[in-house]
């Protein structure tokens, strides 16, 4: 009887602990995501370390705010507009609630066609919101030197303005602002940002992306 008495305490204890554990886990918020789907100036390109690269300073700075998200950093170096197309479902796998675009650049520098990576970035937006209506999208500006002429960089700077108000999507006005053009944040090439750019940089796109979460 003594140890039938135990063995029923044992029991109800354990259902407690599991009721509790039940509990807390429904109280805590779920950990959402934030993807930056890019090229090499998400990937970090050039960097000592992947954890100076903006997409971690981002996740600093959500973990300072007590934020439940993750950021997930699915920068590729060299990648055009036509690749992240290509390779869009594969990364659309996981969930996501934000997810940043930050494409193109590599299209301007090769003198590709504006409206062609319009297209493609327009193309990106659908298959997104295809998949997950209630995912929000952010457009990250970009801008190139004039090395293809006056036109050409006006007509690539307007597409991310004008895209992101014909699709509503949050806009970033120029990823690599204060950045883009002072030799002291970029690396030698002149065009991927050094450790400190990367930090101007996290914080063109916080004072962005905070309000989203």
């Amino acid at each position: 009887m003594f140890v039938g008495r135990l063995i029923r305490r044992a029991g109800r204890f354990a259902a407690l602990l599991l009721l509790g554990a039940v509990a807390t886990n429904a109280a805590a918020p779920a950990t959402k995501t934030l993807l930056f789907f890019g090229d090499s100036l998400t990937a970090g390109y050039g960097l000592a370390d992947p954890a100076e690269a903006y997409p971690a300073l981002i996740q600093q700075k959500i973990d300072a705010a007590g934020l439940a998200w993750k950021v997930v950093n699915a920068g590729l170096s060299g990648e055009t507009t036509a690749g992240g197309l290509r390779r869009l479902d594969w990364i659309l796998r996981q969930p996501v609630d934000v997810f940043v675009i930050e494409l193109g650049g590599n299209d301007g520098l090769r003198g590709l066609a504006p409206d062609v990576t319009r297209a493609n970035l327009q193309a990106m937006i659908e298959r997104i919101r295809a998949r997950n209506p209630r995912v929000t999208i952010v457009l990250a500006g970009m801008q190139i030197p004039t090395n293809m002429g006056p036109d050409y960089a006006q007509a690539f700077a307007r597409i991310y303005p004008s895209l992101a108000e014909s699709t509503h999507a949050v806009l970033i006005p120029f990823l690599l602002e204060n950045v883009g053009g002072i030799p002291e944040l970029n690396q030698p090439d002149g065009i991927h940002p050094t450790a400190a750019g990367h930090r101007v940089v996290a914080e063109t796109v916080w004072k962005v992306i905070k309000p989203l979460l």
